[in-house]
């Protein structure tokens, strides 16, 4: 008759079965291993970091590189900079479904979103571009234009206007009317007067206005199909020396006279009244400006810009070691 086993005996039986069957397990595991192609093993990895990268630079923060001169002396050509993904609520999918979050854009912040005048060449495209993008941080852009160039599908701005707002440039200089107020502000005062740190940069001679609205009447005289004046052609010389115009005061100038000549059209009428009554910003929307003001291309071409096209706030410079720092 077979002894009966004490609890303890059976419990050790139990340990000493489940240890060889892991030792066993283990010893499989390594030489599947052993036995698996250097090459599929190394792609393996390549696809875990990858993957790894993606998701952070997808919901954490992602590396954008500067492309142009529209935010100097904040933000610099080639600088690279990481974007704050998380705090507006990032995309669930590059370019799909933006998810929801209490925090919304601020004044004043830096700010990454999607350029409303782009032209997409398709979803898939811009998901592959998206990604590529993102996990060689921003190393590798296959979205370019003909002559090689990266084309402007996020634009990096400045949050100037925000809902209720509206705003007027004056000879290159911004007005803000803020709600519930009679009385416009100059933005570099109010940027004094709060303590913001970011400068306003012009690239334009503002003593050329007068030379730069003979330009624009001059435009306007070609439009009409008329000869332009000789005192128009005599102001308009000190442009020559210009690399930089308020082109905006340029068009107001044209829209001036063609309205003028063309007061039964209402066309001519609402464009000219946008520049010299300002811009509005609805609900739901922020009107982003680069800081460097005669050098971007920014919501006084495009309008104000919907919420939900705003990625992410600009967080840290990384790259040149010499401008490693915080964005502000």
């Amino acid at each position: 008759m077979q002894e009966k086993k004490s609890f303890s005996e059976r419990l050790l039986l139990f340990t000493e079965m489940v240890l060889t069957r892991r030792r066993a397990k283990r010893r499989i595991q390594k030489e599947i291993q052993r036995a698996k192609n250097p090459i599929v093993d190394w792609i393996e990895a390549f696809l875990w970091a990858a993957g790894v990268v993606l998701l952070l630079n997808q919901y954490l923060f992602q590396a954008y590189q500067i492309p142009s001169g529209s935010m100097i002396d904040t933000l610099l050509i080639g600088d690279r900079i990481f974007v704050n993904k998380l705090i507006y609520g990032p995309e669930l999918l590059p370019g799909f479904i933006k998810l929801p979050s209490p925090i919304k854009p601020q004044r004043n912040e830096v700010i990454i979103f999607e350029n409303p005048s782009y032209i997409s060449r398709g979803p898939l495209f811009d998901v592959v571009q998206r990604v590529l993008y993102m996990i060689t941080f921003s190393l590798v852009d296959i979205d370019r234009d003909e002559q090689g160039n990266p084309k402007p599908h996020f634009l990096i701005k400045r949050a100037v206007g925000m809902a209720g707002d509206t705003l007027r440039m004056e000879k290159g200089e911004m007005k803000i009317l803020f709600p519930g107020e009679t009385q416009w502000v100059e933005e570099r005062q109010y940027i004094k007067q709060n303590g913001m740190e970011h400068p306003i940069n012009r690239l334009m001679d503002v003593t050329a206005y007068p030379a730069l609205y003979a330009a624009g009447y001059a435009m306007a005289y070609s439009d009409l199909g008329l000869e332009v004046p000789s005192s128009l052609v005599q102001k308009m010389q000190a442009l020559r020396s210009l690399q930089y115009v308020d082109y905006l005061a340029r068009e107001q100038a044209r829209l001036e006279v063609l309205r003028s000549a063309f007061p039964q059209d209402q066309r001519y009428g609402a464009l000219a009244n946008q520049y010299t009554m300002g811009w509005y910003v609805p609900e739901g929307r922020i009107f982003p400006m680069g800081d460097n003001r005669d050098n971007s291309r920014d919501a006084r071409y495009f309008g104000p810009v919907r919420l939900q096209k705003v990625l992410g706030k600009g967080a840290f410079k990384y790259w040149p070691l010499s401008r490693i720092g915080i964005i502000r």
